[in-house]
């Protein structure tokens, strides 16, 4: 008998790292990493964990919007096949009134990307295998079958997504078996916020580097001669051989990047990631023409739409995927298979609360199943809160791990979630009267 959903949990969570000033960069100085948060039950028994990442305030919206969700998931059945998956994937992104708040981007979509993780998270459970071998194991025929193709055709057919995975098919057990053994390539991000003092900037990136990472990241936009100074020591720390990355985080108008990014240039950045607003096509592309570095972008793309222009336009030079910002696994594999057909390296946006943990499933399938390759490649990593999960992401020397616990490694820990639940946690009980000037 098909088992059904019987359960549907949602929960707003919440950590302090604003008070470390941990993810501080030019735009958003003050971040409290959290997670709108949703379990989905069957009667079986079988369990689905997923979430949308945000930054505090707003977090109770995003657990409304996947609140409102509820009735195309209890009372239907569970999860558990690529068919399954993608008719879920159809519902929760074509319901027309709430389509209407997006259409396809924003709060909603988002909450849609939560519910369709989790679905993906229970079939996964419900079959062994973690996602990644999951996702790798289905027939070209399958995961073509996952993808919405409306307002992609005119860049990328089905029969073009066919031949893409069809190419790579060969390789895959080979490739797996180079995963497993090898982990996927990682940068770090954890020494560049913008928060950070100067010992403690030079500190952390030297120890990355000894940790094994070849590249690592610095938030920049907040001022220019400021941002000059800190790349100056980084590099100098880290040497030339040591990559490293610059992340403006929307903070500039395209004439203010290009100047800010010509000042840089000298000490090498690899890239320069969200140089304005994500929104702007043809601004990533005048940027990426005006200077010498090189774009990346990606991590605030609303859609597989907004992907296809980036690449259409010739605008980045890095596909920077985001597992908890579109509509969830189905559509993150639209954005994996336009990227092959460019033949844009992939390059996965983390960090967060539980991002590491999702994403690196993505970067890992597209590697085995997709674009066969992970040169120049790399997925972020940041060392934060990986504690408050069942199965965190593990580095070893500057790779990721490649996950074997069966799911999307997205279940958080319940004394977490008991902890850290807004307002009525213990965590923020305590906070929220000592900034009344209560003694806890």
């Amino acid at each position: 008998m098909t088992q059904t959903v019987t359960e549907f949990e949602v929960h707003d969570i919440r950590f302090p790292t604003s008070q470390q000033l941990d993810g501080s960069d030019a735009m958003n100085p003050d971040p409290d990493y959290s997670a709108a948060y949703v379990v989905i039950r069957a009667r079986d028994g079988a369990e689905g964990h997923g979430f949308c990442f945000t930054i505090g305030r707003g977090n109770d919206v995003t657990a409304a919007a996947i609140e409102a969700l509820r009735p195309y998931v209890v009372g239907r059945p569970a999860p558990r096949t690529a068919a399954d998956l993608a008719a879920l994937h159809t519902a929760l992104t074509h319901d027309s009134q709430l389509r209407w708040l997006g259409p396809e981007k924003g709060v909603t979509h988002m909450a849609a990307g939560a519910v369709v993780n989790a679905a993906w998270d229970l079939a996964a459970r419900s079959a062994g295998l973690p996602v990644w071998e999951f996702l790798a194991a289905m027939t070209p025929e399958d995961l073509v079958s996952l993808v919405d193709f409306r307002y992609l055709t005119d860049v990328l057919t089905r029969d073009e997504a066919l031949a893409i995975l069809r190419t790579a098919e060969p390789g895959r057990i080979e490739r797996a078996r180079r995963l497993r053994e090898d982990g996927y390539p990682a940068y770090t991000t954890s020494p560049g916020w913008l928060g950070y003092s100067d010992e403690k900037l030079v500190r952390l990136a030297r120890q990355a580097v000894a940790d094994g990472f070849a590249q690592i990241k610095l938030k920049v936009g907040g001022d220019l001669d400021d941002d000059v100074r800190r790349m100056g020591l980084v590099r100098a720390a880290v040497g030339p051989g040591v990559r490293i990355a610059v992340d403006a985080n929307q903070r500039w108008d395209v004439a203010e990047a290009v100047r800010w990014m010509t000042e840089l240039a000298p000490y090498e950045p690899h890239w320069i990631e969200e140089p304005t607003s994500p929104d702007d096509i043809l601004g990533h592309a005048a940027v990426r023409a005006g200077q010498p570095v090189k774009v990346a972008t990606g991590e605030h793309a609303a859609n597989r739409v907004v992907f296809k222009q980036l690449l259409q336009a010739g605008a980045v030079d890095f596909v920077q995927i985001d597992a908890a910002r579109v509509a969830g696994v189905n559509e993150n594999l639209a954005i994996l298979l336009l990227a092959a057909k460019y033949r844009v390296p992939v390059c996965p946006h983390a960090g967060g609360v539980g991002l590491c943990e999702l994403v690196q499933h993505l970067a890992m399938f597209d590697f085995v199943a997709v674009s066969g390759s992970w040169e120049d490649r790399v997925i972020e990593y940041v060392d934060h809160l990986h504690e408050h999960f069942a199965d965190p992401a593990v580095i070893s020397r500057g790779r990721y791990r490649a996950p074997h616990a069966p799911g999307f490694s997205a279940r958080m820990l319940p004394e977490s979630i008991a902890a850290h639940r807004y307002p009525e946690g213990p965590v923020w009980r305590a906070r929220l009267r000592t900034a009344e000037g209560i003694t806890p």
